[in-house]
């Protein structure tokens, strides 16, 4: 897993998404391997990604849970949970 996201940091990414669409859907099939690679597509380009998972989604588990989880598959941070939707943030490689 990355590196702890600074206060800083995590403030500039929330302000960026806080007004755009999630990019991502989940559904019920859940965080499937296409939607791992997309994830890892659009961290690699933007840095960033705002995620929505729709309540089939969730299929018994919490939400929180399911972040981590994705975020430590795409090795990213979490930046923010709040309610259904989700934010990560990946620096780029050097």
């Amino acid at each position: 897993m990355s590196k702890p996201l600074t206060a800083g940091k995590r403030r500039f990414v929330k302000r960026a998404l806080s007004k755009e669409r999630p990019t991502i859907l989940i559904g019920k099939s859940g965080a499937s391997d296409e939607i791992l690679k997309e994830i890892g597509k659009q961290l690699d380009k933007n840095k960033m990604v705002k995620i929505k998972v729709l309540k089939t989604g969730l299929a018994g588990c919490e939400i929180r849970q399911l972040a981590s989880e994705i975020s430590i598959k795409s090795e990213s941070s979490l930046v923010e949970v709040k309610g259904h939707t989700f934010m990560l943030y990946k620096p780029r490689q050097k």
